[in-house]
């Protein structure tokens, strides 16, 4: 998988939120084989404990993807990602622009104009978006590369709520790095992500806040590999009718 130049084998991208201790969440990365691991500039800064996190995160070797987490306009979403630069020397930035407080569904019209900012200034720019094509097309039009349309709203565990439309969304833009992101509760959700075609997955909440992070993590790694491998064998397509997996002509008639 390659991503804004950088090529990937593993198509599991990592939050790194809500899990129980600093030791869950390195062991859930190491369990997941994941290479990106998503971080809020607030988590980052929080208590004065930012750069111990940092230097935890650093030592597992991923790559750190920043993000715009909380933010509710552009404004808010251009200065945090430059800050997000400065502290973590990437120009890599995974874009939230937030518009309904109870949905965290993003405000797509803050979105783009965001988007067109950073891309200028040299960003590159991994938008949390809607799965609506429209969107997606004008945040191509602003300088992103790839889109991340959501599965469901984040945390809510739900899976994929619309998967017509994410189909859609992967027959509309063939060429385009599409990743899943948010929605996503068990590995079958992620599995059934990757055999829509997508790129990657994208989850936090799944991991960090199950039973067992680090199974939980081991798990949806495997679901995205057997996902995509499916994806890849071409499988056959849904029939409305049985279709007999023996052959009916040279048998006997009794």
């Amino acid at each position: 998988m390659d991503l804004y130049g950088t090529e990937l084998s593993s198509r599991l991208l990592l939050g790194s939120a809500q899990y129980p201790s600093p030791a869950h969440l390195v062991d859930a990365i190491s369990a997941s084989g994941c290479q990106i691991v998503t971080v809020s500039l607030r988590r980052e800064t929080a208590s004065g404990t930012g750069a111990g996190f940092w230097d935890l995160l650093r030592e597992t070797g991923v790559r750190i993807l920043p993000n715009t987490a909380g933010c509710h306009t552009a404004a808010e979403a251009v200065t945090t990602a430059r800050m997000a630069r400065e502290i973590f020397a990437t120009d890599w930035i995974k874009l939230e622009v937030i518009g309904h407080s109870d949905t965290l569904q993003p405000d797509v019209f803050g979105l783009v104009e965001a988007a067109r900012t950073l891309s200028d200034e040299g960003f590159q720019v991994f938008p949390y978006t809607t799965d609506d094509l429209i969107v997606g097309e004008r945040l191509l039009d602003a300088g992103c590369d790839v889109l991340m349309p959501w599965g469901a709203p984040i945390g809510s565990a739900q899976g994929l709520r619309n998967p017509d439309a994410l189909r859609s969304m992967r027959a509309h833009f063939p060429g385009v790095p599409l990743i899943v992101d948010a929605g996503i509760g068990r590995p079958s959700d992620a599995a059934m992500a990757m055999e829509l075609g997508f790129d990657a997955v994208l989850l936090n909440t799944a991991v960090a806040r199950a039973g067992d992070p680090v199974g939980m993590a081991r798990a949806m790694a495997l679901a995205v590999q057997a996902g995509r491998a499916g994806f890849e064998a071409d499988p056959i397509e849904r029939r409305d009718m049985a279709v007999p997996s023996t052959p009916v002509l040279g048998l006997a008639e009794l």
